[in-house]
């Protein structure tokens, strides 16, 4: 257990590392707005966003080199993205999974604008058939540990935000970093 100070400063130095292959859109530079903390750009070895706090004096992330964080969220910006990615794409998205499973983190799938039911009732653009769909997700949230939060977009960068501090705190307190 670390002391609740330690924490508290820790936390102090929150910010969100973003995946360098993000594009910059101008939706993005709104959910970076939202974010509300500091972020930076690097390369990560798997996912769109984690978190990086200083503990004992030094970065636990080294932005000049290949992240492979505890903790990562894959973001998607609507379902038909995510039916390309696990159609078409899949064989690339499921690799991507695996390096993350690999060094046991911690996977949030958050996808923009969809919900089940958009999923169930066939609300997005693509081939991929709604129990094709239903059972990958389902079978890779099992398969992988994985998360699925569904938002509006106007919500994600808060929301990435919160589950990546929240991560992080959770962490601090049980003493896993530092």
């Amino acid at each position: 257990m670390i002391d609740p100070f330690s924490v508290r400063e820790a936390l102090e130095t929150f910010r969100i590392i973003t995946d360098t292959r993000e594009q910059q859109t101008p939706r993005a530079k709104e959910r970076y707005a939202a974010f509300g903390v500091p972020y930076e750009k690097a390369t990560l070895k798997y996912g769109d966003y984690c978190g990086n706090i200083k503990v004992n004096g030094a970065w636990l992330h080294d932005v000049s080199a290949t992240v492979a964080p505890s903790c990562v969220i894959e973001r998607k910006m609507s379902l038909d993205e995510l039916a390309g990615c696990l159609g078409r794409s899949r064989e690339r998205f499921q690799r991507e999974f695996e390096r993350a499973c690999a060094n046991n983190a911690r996977i949030y799938l958050l996808v923009e604008n969809g919900s089940w039911e958009g999923i169930l009732y066939h609300r997005y653009r693509s081939r991929l058939n709604t129990n094709a769909f239903l059972a990958s997700l389902t079978a890779w949230m099992v398969r992988y540990g994985m998360s699925v939060v569904f938002c509006r977009s106007d919500t994600s960068g808060r929301l990435i935000k919160e589950i990546l501090y929240r991560d992080m705190k959770e962490r601090l307190q049980r003493g896993e970093y530092g």
